[in-house]
């Protein structure tokens, strides 16, 4: 296998690695081609496994701009979300390659909460399956070092909640209630499908407004979206963010967010909305008529 079709073969989990490390698209795609330069300089003969070599390279080139990214998101103003996939082809290969639950929002929502060799320790071993020797070569750490790793950032990104297996069609028909009761500003049937113990997570980036804290009281999350739909021309639309079924919210017929949505397959969990415009400026979709005034 030539050396182009080497790391074509391997792109689809190269990415994932990067994404869910950076959270940010452009991030991983611009850690991918450092990557591919890098393979391109390297003796391809004398590497045994071009899998093996081509994710210690990312993983650790990973880690080194999730360690200077930190920085700046303690400056972003509010809460940090990643940029969302939304609408990926299922054929390509950000989709192919490990998705749905260890790749929505809520998930990545979670990895926050981890340092740079943490973030890529459990990922390698708890989403990519990689073993600990495998791991532990990855990071240039032992395996016990790995262990340890792994094993901290289980215990910090336990969920309060369980996570549920929901079939998509189940999801879809949630979410298809959720926006028809959202879309008519009827606070009682959003309350009733939302969760009692709720998250709603809202990274504006302080370009637009939103909240600086999450937000836990499931009436409060109920009125904000009713009095939205009151208080302007708004539209949902199904849409797969993050490997999973979610929405994209139009106001006056403009993209004003992406929203994953949580649930436990009777009512929604989690509310991720990424609303930061800069975040949004690689989601392609036609813009939205207006609703017809109610």
């Amino acid at each position: 296998m030539n050396e182009p079709n080497t790391f074509s073969a391997h792109r689809a989990r190269l990415f994932s690695i990067a994404y869910r490390m950076l959270g940010v698209r452009a991030d991983a795609e611009d850690l991918l081609q450092d990557a591919w330069l890098r393979w391109q300089a390297a003796d391809q003969g004398a590497i045994a496994s071009a899998e093996a070599w081509l994710v210690t390279v990312v993983t650790r080139l990973s880690i080194d701009r999730l360690r200077s990214a930190i920085a700046e998101r303690e400056a972003y103003e509010g809460l940090w979300l990643p940029e969302p996939l939304v609408g990926v082809d299922e054929e390509t290969p950000e989709v192919q390659a490990e998705r749905a639950s260890d790749l929505s929002l809520a998930y990545m929502w979670l990895l926050e909460r981890l340092g740079p060799e943490e973030r890529a320790a459990f990922l390698l071993r708890q989403v990519f399956d990689y073993d600990y020797a495998d791991v532990a070569a990855q990071l240039g750490k032992t395996e016990a070092a790995c262990r340890q790793l792994v094993s901290r950032a289980g215990e910090r990104v336990q969920q309060p909640r369980a996570r549920f297996d929901v079939p998509q069609e189940t999801h879809r028909q949630l979410l298809a209630r959720f926006m028809a009761a959202a879309g008519n500003g009827d606070k009682d049937a959003i309350r009733a499908l939302l969760a009692d113990d709720i998250e709603l997570v809202g990274d504006g980036g302080g370009k637009v407004k939103s909240f600086g804290v999450v937000v836990t009281n499931p009436d409060r999350v109920a009125a904000l979206y009713a009095q939205m739909a009151r208080q302007a021309a708004i539209e949902y639309r199904l849409a797969m963010v993050n490997g999973e079924p979610g929405l994209l919210r139009y106001v006056d017929g403009q993209l004003e967010s992406a929203q994953g949505i949580a649930t436990d397959g009777e009512r929604i969990t989690g509310l991720y909305v990424v609303r930061n415009p800069e975040k949004l400026a690689g989601i392609v979709t036609n813009p939205a008529p207006a609703p017809s005034n109610r």
